[in-house]
């Protein structure tokens, strides 16, 4: 067993979104992304069975799909999807989102 403390994982960038690798594992991967207003986490998907989810755990924006497709997302939200099927975010003020991948890439 292990704890992470996410407010740890707190950084900003103005040059475009950063990343911490959370948890890595044979069995999944956690990872929290960081987007500053107006920054975006491109729309892409992944040629692999497979789920992700993506939990805001702070800030609001959008959760990004194909064809222009959009849903709020509000701290607390989470969406989850094949690994497959596109998907991205759109920061409409200082975001984290935290991606849960399995199995993980």
């Amino acid at each position: 067993m292990k704890t992470v403390a996410l407010a740890d994982c707190r950084e900003f960038s103005d040059k475009g979104m950063t990343r911490v690798i959370v948890h890595d594992s044979a069995y999944f991967k956690c990872i929290n992304f960081n987007l500053k207003a107006g920054q975006v986490f491109p729309v892409h998907s992944h040629k692999l069975e497979g789920e992700l989810s993506i939990v805001v755990i702070e800030g609001t924006g959008e959760f990004l799909g194909d064809n222009d497709t959009a849903f709020a997302a509000n701290t607390g939200d989470i969406l989850i999807s094949e690994i497959a099927e596109p998907h991205g975010v759109r920061a409409t003020t200082d975001m984290r989102i935290l991606v849960t991948i399995a199995p993980p890439i």
